[in-house]
């Protein structure tokens, strides 16, 4: 992942597209942080965590935006996390994902919402990355009322 993120830099420098450059920089200078604050390398699994949040970050961005009628910042933020969007695993449909939620949901069988975080528990490593963890926390909490 690491090696992709660096390519695809070097690539944006030679083709001078300064937003994509802009982005990955971004990135890429949030990886490093997080390498200095944990004193290690990364996974590629954190750095995914760190892309979600960046693309995370961007959609409250555009929350914010649409309230204050700035069409020009939404539209450069989307295209921003088309970019970031490259870098994630292929997303999950929500069928799938609603089946993996199912699939959680038989093998805990939660009798109220105190039992939330041991559904959580049980989809998080199945769907993080891979689809809105906001989406499928709202479907559970949805089914356990």
């Amino acid at each position: 992942m690491r090696n992709q993120i660096l390519e695809d830099l070097k690539t944006a420098m030679k083709k001078q597209d300064k937003e994509t450059l802009a982005v990955i920089r971004m990135v890429k200078a949030a990886i490093q942080m997080e390498e200095l604050n944990t004193k290690k390398e990364l996974t590629d699994d954190e750095v995914i965590n760190i892309i979600t949040k960046q693309i995370k970050t961007r959609k409250e961005s555009i929350a914010e935006f649409e309230k204050g009628n700035r069409k020009d910042l939404i539209d450069k933020t989307n295209s921003e996390i088309e970019i970031l969007e490259k870098y994630l695993p292929e997303q999950l449909t929500d069928e799938e994902a609603l089946q993996i939620i199912d699939e959680a949901f038989e093998l805990i069988k939660p009798e109220s919402p105190k039992d939330m975080g041991k559904v959580m528990k049980e989809i998080s490593p199945k769907l993080k990355g891979k689809y809105d963890m906001g989406k499928a926390s709202s479907i559970i909490k949805e089914r356990l009322n």
